[in-house]
């Protein structure tokens, strides 16, 4: 048994903790790649089907002035493009690059060696089961609540 005391600490403190951590070191690994976590939000949001900035926006939990930035910096990087709606010349449509879908699945795959090598999880399918039955959690997420 380690002498460090964590076996002591709190389960919150050791969750956000533990976040933290894989926070700082996924961070490094988007820095590696030229890509921010704002931009893989970006990519993720467009992987199958380009949509409006304000749509993206909204389910990055963001305002639209700072998705602008975010994909101002990725047209720049070649990983999305804008064109025009054809159902609403109004509206700018975000689509992914070929360039941006390369990046996007190389970070997939690099989050699995990153979760799997870093940090010593030899089943990461069960580590993101495990996590999205917390995060579901009607007694942490009032948007889980069956009421």
């Amino acid at each position: 048994m380690a002498e460090d005391g964590l076996e002591n600490w709190p389960t919150g403190r050791l969750l956000s903790t533990a976040a933290r951590l894989v926070e700082h070191s996924w961070e490094q690994v988007l820095r590696s790649q030229d890509m921010t976590h704002a931009g893989l939000i970006v990519l993720h949001s467009i992987a199958t089907s380009p949509a409006s900035q304000r749509d993206i926006a909204k389910t990055a939990r963001v305002t639209d002035q700072t998705m602008s930035r975010t994909v101002d910096r990725l047209e720049r990087a070649g990983y999305v493009t804008r064109d025009t709606d054809p159902r609403d010349e109004r509206r700018r449509l975000i689509a992914i690059t070929a360039s941006g879908r390369a990046t996007y699945e190389r970070l997939l795959e690099l989050e699995k060696d990153e979760a799997a090598l870093a940090f010593g999880f030899s089943d990461v399918s069960a580590l993101r089961e495990q996590l999205l039955r917390l995060v579901r959690s009607p007694e942490l997420n009032p948007k889980y609540n069956e009421n």
